[in-house]
């Protein structure tokens, strides 16, 4: 940090990034030396043992380890041998002293103490000008292993013969890797002087500057992303979905000097952070006696305010069928061996060859994915009503299933399983969204407003609801959904509302950045959102992101630790726990800082970020500019693990407590080592089925209806 430039363009690489590199490489340096000096000393003993004859043409040597065998070389050939063993040698030997050069040079001072690392830059272009010779002495071990142009071996070593052969396909391997490092690194933009557009006047138009650049910046990142991801390209809308990922990209990135590994050590850093702030509020809340409003009681929970279909029950109970939407791969991917064995009695095998069920759309063979749907939901192949699983970008599969225990019919819609979901989740612009009873100048997710619309269109083109009520008249109507598949559940649940007024949504992990403020107030009448622990996805939105990158680059600036230091101790944290000591020694203030520079101080200046802000998705015209912040939706149940004290650490009751959330406790991102975990459906299982069981005693769970 920041990004160094070279050859007078930038790269996304930093002056402190090439610690753990030329480690890596030196190890390996020494032990390619090692085993090619071998080598050469085996040839050398060969051509200076023998008793040769020369002529202008060949080399004979008169003993050899069989009196049947004629060895012969060129003059030529011996020549080229040594020439490569000797030239090789000496460019190990140069890359020894300029490697650990690096590795010094690199290590030196604070992340944004860029003064401290000056001289990788020139060793940086030297160990590049090494590239050259080292190729060629590669090209030569090439034409003796394997052109035949050089037939001159020592008979019966394969050690030596097998060690070049390695070491030269080991080394082309190697270059490809570097050019592959230079393609992967290199920024188009950087070759750019970032100066203000000036008009005939020479009058500063900044506008224009920020619209140029945006428009740049968001063409690179569709290059880019269309080249990663060639295969969405081909989805009908796929060109939509590329061009506001890469809007999302630009408005996030624009602004920064960030790497990759910058964010990888500020997330690091602000983990730590994170937990010394979570200590410190600890200690204030214990000393005021605050309770935070988490309890593990839960008929305080669940009071007589709170509606009675409301349950941990029957969120246990459909967070089953909201499982089921993913078909078999979630199946396998939950219960490798159960749920594999459960599934293949309700296979179908070489269904293809039958007359296909017409309430199945885009199921395999074997109708693999109703099977595992079958499996997850526990019911049978009769209760399955419709079944879609065509999979693009804006479309997402789900089903409708008709569960007999709890007398619903139940719409789940899947969550995030494909790349054409991720770029679902990555169209996250706000745009107009419009429900009968919902707030005016309702704004929503984009990307989940378009399949809310393609999930109506393909239920009302077939009248898929009303015909399943119809076929279970006393049934009632149940949505759900986890993660993506939450957030359109309550957008498909808001605009089926008028239609079937007791429609309840259950959604889990649900995301943040779906509804505006208001919006969110008002589907608490109808959806219950339940959300585990550090969930990462019910926190992610615009405005977190964008809070995230702040915070990220305020670490950066307050750390005192290098760069390496930092990964080292992110590997450490991640197996044994942050130390007490770490929280406190990695930081000074930012005031204290020696040697910041000056892009520092403008990335973390409020104008230019609010003029950024300005200027995002402005291409984009179904956007609405200024953008309006979004929160979850739904009546919030946040359940977290108990910390216990030492004294009730060996008891396993009452693991968990829970309380009612309000949607702005889900606006920082919080970097912490469960915040995945906590989003897969599996885990919340498992946390719901703890609570019943250490609670089943309880009256609330006694009296379960819809």
């Amino acid at each position: 940090m920041p990004a160094l430039k070279i050859f007078g363009r930038k790269w996304l690489v930093a002056s402190d990034d090439f610690v753990f590199p030329c480690i890596f490489e030196t190890l390996w340096r020494v032990i390619i030396l090692v085993f090619v000096s071998t080598s050469l000393y085996r040839y050398w003993i060969f051509f200076d043992e023998k008793v040769i004859i020369e002529d202008n043409i060949n080399v004979h040597f008169l003993q050899s380890p069989s009196p049947s065998e004629s060895i012969s070389c060129r003059s030529n050939d011996v020549v080229f041998i040594q020439t490569y063993f000797i030239g090789f040698i000496s460019i190990l030997l140069l890359n020894l002293p300029l490697l650990l050069l690096m590795i010094y040079h690199s290590a030196q001072g604070s992340i944004t103490d860029t003064e401290s690392r000056r001289l990788v830059k020139p060793l940086l272009y030297l160990k590049i000008i090494f590239i050259l010779p080292e190729t060629a002495m590669n090209v030569m071990g090439t034409i003796w292993m394997f052109s035949g142009f050089v037939n001159c071996f020592i008979p019966n070593d394969n050690f030596a013969n097998t060690t070049i052969e390695v070491v030269v396909i080991f080394y082309w391997i190697i270059l490809c890797l570097i050019i592959f490092g230079f393609i992967f690194t290199y920024d188009p933009m950087g070759s750019r002087k970032y100066r203000r557009l000036t008009d005939g006047n020479d009058n500063i138009n900044s506008d224009e500057h920020h619209e140029f650049m945006h428009r740049k910046v968001t063409k690179l990142w569709l290059r880019r992303l269309k080249f990663l991801v060639c295969c969405v390209g081909k989805d009908e809308n796929g060109d939509e979905a590329f061009t506001q990922s890469a809007e999302l990209f630009s408005h996030l990135f624009r602004g920064t000097d960030l790497v990759p590994s910058d964010i990888l050590a500020g997330s690091i850093l602000l983990r730590v952070r994170q937990k010394k702030e979570y200590r410190e509020q600890n200690r204030i809340d214990m000393l005021n006696d605050f309770c935070p409003g988490y309890s593990s009681d839960l008929p305080k929970v669940f009071n007589s305010q709170c509606p009675s279909w409301m349950t941990l029950k029957n969120a246990q109970h459909f967070l089953r069928f909201a499982v089921s939407s993913y078909g078999w791969p979630m199946v396998c991917a939950i219960a490798p061996c159960k749920g594999c064995f459960g599934m293949i009695r309700k296979i179908k095998c070489c269904a293809c060859m039958r007359s296909k069920p017409d309430y199945v759309v885009d199921d395999n063979c074997c109708l693999c994915n109703v099977a595992g749907a079958r499996y997850a939901s526990r019911i049978h192949s009769d209760d399955v009503i419709y079944a879609t699983f065509k999979n693009q970008v804006f479309e997402i599969p789900f089903c409708i299933l008709a569960d007999h225990s709890k007398h619903c019919v139940v719409l789940s819609i899947r969550g995030s399983w494909s790349m054409s979901d991720i770029f679902t989740d990555l169209a996250a612009a706000p745009a107009p969204f419009h429900a009968q009873g919902m707030p005016e100048n309702t704004v929503a997710h984009y990307g989940m407003s378009l399949c809310c619309e393609k999930i109506l269109a393909k239920l009302m083109e077939d009248n898929l609801i009303e015909r399943s009520l119809a076929q279970y008249p006393d049934y009632d109507f149940v949505i759900t959904g986890h993660s993506l598949g939450a957030g359109l559940a309550v957008l498909v649940g808001a605009k089926l509302r008028p239609l079937f007024p007791d429609v309840k949504v259950y959604g889990f992990a649900t995301p943040s950045g779906l509804l505006t403020r208001e919006a969110a107030k008002y589907t608490e009448q109808f959806a219950f959102t339940v959300v585990c622990g550090d969930d990462f996805v019910a926190r992610m939105s615009l405005e977190s992101v964008e809070n995230l990158k702040h915070g990220i680059l305020e670490t950066l600036q307050s750390c005192r630790l290098p760069k390496y230091r930092v990964v080292r101790n992110g590997f450490t944290y991640a197996v044994l726990g942050i130390p007490s000591k770490d929280l406190e020694k990695s930081w000074h203030e930012v005031t204290e800082t020696p040697h910041q520079s000056n892009y520092s101080s403008i990335l973390l200046d409020p104008q230019s970020v609010a003029t950024i802000s300005h200027h995002a998705f402005g291409g984009n015209p179904t956007v609405q500019k200024p953008r309006q912040k979004l929160y979850i939706a739904g009546r919030i149940l946040h359940i977290v693990r108990k910390k216990k004290e030492h004294l009730d650490r060996k008891s396993k009751q009452n693991a968990y407590e829970m309380k009612w959330a309000e949607p702005e406790d889900f606006h920082e991102m919080k970097i912490m080592p469960r915040m995945m975990f906590d989003h897969f459906p599996h885990n919340i299982l498992k946390v719901l089925t703890t609570i019943l069981k250490d609670r089943k005693s309880d009256s609330i769970l006694s009296v379960e209806k819809i």
